[in-house]
């Protein structure tokens, strides 16, 4: 009997154990499926700001026309660029250098332009990037120094002032019989090499409402967009113009505090949509697909016809000693036809997702040129349930 009783106990035990190990098993699983739902949700979401801009918030393009000095020889060549002459005579009179009716013959002075970007409530005093290019038949701005530029906005008016030695990412190197070129030597930049003179007036907190412009207008986004900010705020402060525009009203509890507002507002989290839409850039054969593009029930054939003609001319010539006789060439040509005879038909489905259509036309064979034309007869057929965008 106490042998029978420890083998009972020892199954009990064993069969506890099995159930426990199966409860945690469950909970395991339980606990993955969570959390793949959970990040499945979150990976379709964004934040508010990555896919708006706010009104007034933007950055404006200042441009100006300067001179590069101190090149080797490389500037422009001033009776090919009389641009250039004329911006060196006036600088040097300026300077209280009059040199007007002289020759010039000079190689280290190239005319240049000159961008930078000025962003958003940029304080006076700041410092900013500046982007040079030639504007003359410089070969490289390698070791040149830009003098006082002043850049201007749209309006006219000097916002920055740019100076300073032209840092560039390429060289040319050039010998008797050759030459080589690394990127492109006649652009360059200076970092930093722009001080802000002018201050954008626009005052953010005089704001009673601010509008948010979506980067991708659609209308299912804007008005989600809206509202999550009035689950947010608890109250109907925005509202959804139309696909590109929503308009937020300030809330009497930010009074005055419009950058808290913006601040709460950009984190919240948006899921956008957008329409389906293929994108082809037949210049370069890229081809775009969005995950929303569908195709009714088509059938997809792809042959090539290709013509391959070889040119191999033989020479005949007379046989040794003869009496008479010349060497020509006898021309031999090979012409070879193939029509493609592995080309297959398939038959599509309707609802076909992306992946399906993109595994299908890889199993034909397809090149990307190819794609491009099967793409728009789908389309023209009717069957291609989403929007073709040409570059």
């Amino acid at each position: 009997m106490p042998y029978i009783r420890a083998r009972k106990d020892k199954a009990f035990i064993i069969h506890s154990l099995h159930f426990m190990a199966g409860i945690v098993m469950l909970v395991l699983i339980a606990s993955l499926f969570v959390a793949a739902f959970s990040t499945s949700a979150v990976a379709k979401t964004t934040r508010i700001k990555d896919i708006v801009d706010f009104e007034g918030v933007r950055d404006n393009q200042l441009v100006g026309y300067g001179l590069v000095v101190g090149l080797n020889g490389t500037g422009d060549s001033l009776n090919n660029s009389p641009f250039t002459e004329q911006s060196l005579i006036a600088m040097l009179e300026r300077l209280g250098v009059s040199i007007r009716g002289q020759n010039l013959n000079t190689g280290n002075v190239a005319a240049v332009m000159v961008t930078a970007t000025l962003p958003p409530f940029t304080n006076q005093g700041a410092e900013i990037d500046v982007n040079i290019s030639a504007l003359g038949d410089a070969e490289s701005l390698q070791g040149g120094t830009l003098l006082v530029t002043p850049l201007m906005a749209a309006d006219g008016e000097i916002y920055a002032v740019a100076q300073g030695p032209v840092i560039i990412s390429g060289f040319t190197v050039e010998g008797q019989s050759g030459s080589v070129v690394q990127n492109i030597p006649t652009a360059g930049r200076i970092p930093e090499g722009a001080i802000v003179e002018r201050e954008i007036e626009f005052q953010l907190a005089d704001l009673q409402e601010v509008r948010l412009a979506l980067r991708n207008p659609d209308f299912t986004t804007a008005r989600r967009i809206s509202q999550a900010i009035n689950g947010f705020t608890s109250d109907k402060v925005s509202k959804a113009e139309n696909s590109a525009s929503v308009v937020l009203r300030l809330p009497n509890n930010y009074k005055g505090n419009i950058v808290d507002l913006i601040t709460d507002i950009e984190q919240l989290p948006v899921q956008p949509d957008q329409i389906a839409r293929v994108v082809i850039d037949e210049r370069s054969g890229v081809i775009v697909m969005g995950s929303d593009v569908r195709i009714s029930t088509v059938a997809i054939a792809q042959a090539n016809l290709t013509v391959k003609i070889t040119e191999t001319p033989q020479v005949s010539q007379p046989n040794p000693f003869a009496a008479q006789g010349q060497t020509v060439t006898v021309p031999r040509t090979d012409i070879e036809i193939n029509t493609g005879p592995d080309a297959k038909l398939a038959v599509v489905e309707t609802g076909v997702t992306l992946q399906d259509l993109v595994t299908g036309l890889n199993r034909l064979g397809v090149a990307p040129r190819d794609v491009i034309t099967i793409l728009q007869a789908i389309k023209a057929a009717g069957a291609l349930q989403a929007e073709i965008e040409t570059l």
